[in-house]
């Protein structure tokens, strides 16, 4: 039986979830979002977990978003509920409360880049297209594109690339902070997971509570937003990684934080 995707922890506290369809594109079958959401709830529940990492197989596409051979056997109401069902998968990914970082390892157009778009950092490789070509096929991205796009990389630009369905290289990409990184296939993974040991060295709580504060700021205004920030800073007060922290600095040494 195909194994739709491969699941491994790196270092106890970095989760790599590889989709694994290559000579599909990596694409979104039914059967591959249903292992994706019931392995997003297990690591909701992992205390241990601080990073997920999220790739794909081979070396040549990230993902292609949906399965469109698999749609193509769809009534419309089928269909309907596909893209809800993808959509709802990536909010999934995106309120992780730890850190998710994509690591493109080829193209990542449609669906594949609206999956990208929900994790909160993106790491490519050097020649990888990132694109949305939607519109050219009489449709629009419905896997949140239309809404996490320009919210990175501002209104104008995101309607240039949604209405012209043109692709971009990574290289392109970092100019306008689609993405943040970029890295050689070769050495791609390892660079994540670098990046991933940067954060995961951080206090947990504080990892979790910085990243609900940032996404919570993109529903309110400024004043509100503010609020929110205080709140969560005030829930750090009390806990055992601030006074570890606090202390470490004193006795220069690297802090140990547990996540209490």
């Amino acid at each position: 039986m195909e194994e739709l995707i491969q699941y491994s922890i790196q270092d106890e506290q970095i989760a790599i979830l590889t989709l694994n369809r290559p000579e599909q594109a990596n694409s979104l079958s039914a059967a591959m979002l249903e292992e994706i959401n019931q392995t997003i709830q297990e690591i909701k529940h992992d205390e241990n977990i601080r990073c997920l990492l999220m790739t794909g197989a081979g070396a040549n596409v990230f993902c292609a978003g949906a399965d469109l051979k698999e749609r193509r056997f769809m009534t419309d109401e089928e269909a309907k509920q596909a893209v809800l069902t993808i959509q709802q998968t990536f909010t999934e990914i995106e309120s992780l409360p730890v850190p998710v970082i994509a690591v493109i390892n080829g193209h990542a157009l449609g669906g594949g880049l609206e999956l990208a778009l929900a994790c909160d950092l993106r790491i490519a490789r050097a020649g990888a297209a990132l694109g949305l070509p939607e519109t050219g096929l009489a449709i629009l991205p419905g896997a949140g594109g239309t809404q996490r796009l320009p919210r990175l990389i501002g209104i104008g630009k995101a309607k240039e690339l949604i209405f012209t369905g043109t692709s971009l290289r990574a290289e392109e990409a970092i100019q306008i902070g689609l993405i943040e990184h970029i890295s050689f296939a070769d050495s791609l993974m390892n660079d994540a997971i670098a990046l991933a040991k940067q954060m995961v060295k951080n206090g947990p709580i504080a990892l979790k509570e910085a990243k609900q504060a940032i996404q919570s700021s993109l529903d309110h205004d400024l004043q509100t937003g503010l609020t929110k920030e205080h709140e969560a800073y005030l829930r750090l007060i009390h806990t055992e990684d601030r006074m570890e922290g606090l202390k470490a600095f004193q006795e220069k040494r690297t802090p140990h934080y547990r996540g209490k």
